[in-house]
């Protein structure tokens, strides 16, 4: 069974991610801020972490350069969560080298979809 890390500050978005990925088979723990995430990723060892960009504290991209830091899991997919669709924050996910990100609010069909594909890369 694959594992999925979410990090989400919103207690609602993230119990709903949760629930929805055990739904479809996947094993699935959630943190409610980037630092609790970046704990948790390298105790659980994910095959894909989830990752809001927006959150107080340490931010999605601190989360992912923490993450990038570190040998035990700077190899694990990532994909941000972002309700921003600015151009200059889509081009700067780009530019960390993640190619993947969902749109907030999303469709749940193309949710399962990008990350079936990114789980089978």
């Amino acid at each position: 069974m694959k594992k999925i890390l979410i990090i989400e500050d919103e207690a609602f978005i993230r119990d709903n991610l949760i629930e929805l990925l055990e739904i479809e088979g996947f094993e699935a723990v959630g943190a409610e801020n980037g630092h609790l995430g970046v704990e948790l990723a390298k105790d659980y060892q994910p095959d894909l972490i989830l990752c809001d960009v927006m959150m107080p504290e340490l931010d999605g991209y601190g989360v992912l350069e923490a993450l990038r830091q570190d040998s035990i899991t700077a190899t694990i997919p990532f994909m941000f969560l972002t309700a921003s669709a600015d151009k200059s924050n889509l081009q700067r996910i780009r530019e960390l080298g993640i190619h993947d990100y969902i749109l907030k609010p999303f469709n749940v069909d193309k949710f399962l979809a990008t990350i079936a594909s990114r789980l089978n890369n």
